[in-house]
């Protein structure tokens, strides 16, 4: 079995900054894209950033020059440093991860976090 914990939400003011965690841990044999998605209320789930296991990164394009998206292969982790928040960044950000573990074969599954609750406000 296969968990995401995500951590590090909560409620900044207006250019403010949080870092969100994420840690995989079960039975894992290998972890390939990693990323952070978004969804605020009455709108689809987004794309906020993703990262190869071999570092090659995807951004939306509301986020870039404002987000990093970096990862911890030895720890099993993923980060997101949100600098310069806006208002608009509100929303449940969750984790996701393709991993392959002992019971896929050579393909890999996806995984996601219970999600964090980013708010950003004044």
């Amino acid at each position: 079995q296969v968990q995401l914990v995500e951590s590090g939400g909560g409620l900044v003011q207006p250019g403010g900054s949080l870092r969100l965690s994420c840690a995989a841990s079960g039975s894992i044999v290998s972890i390939y894209t990693m990323g952070w998605y978004r969804q605020a209320p009455g709108r689809q789930r987004e794309l906020v950033a993703a990262i190869t296991n071999v570092g090659t990164t995807n951004y939306n394009d509301s986020v870039k020059g404002r987000f990093t998206i970096s990862r911890d292969n030895a720890k099993k982790m993923v980060f997101l440093q949100m600098n310069r928040l806006k208002p608009e960044d509100t929303a449940v950000y969750y984790c996701h991860a393709d991993i392959r573990t002992p019971w896929t074969g050579r393909t890999s599954s996806s995984y996601w976090g219970q999600g964090t609750q980013v708010t950003v406000s004044s």
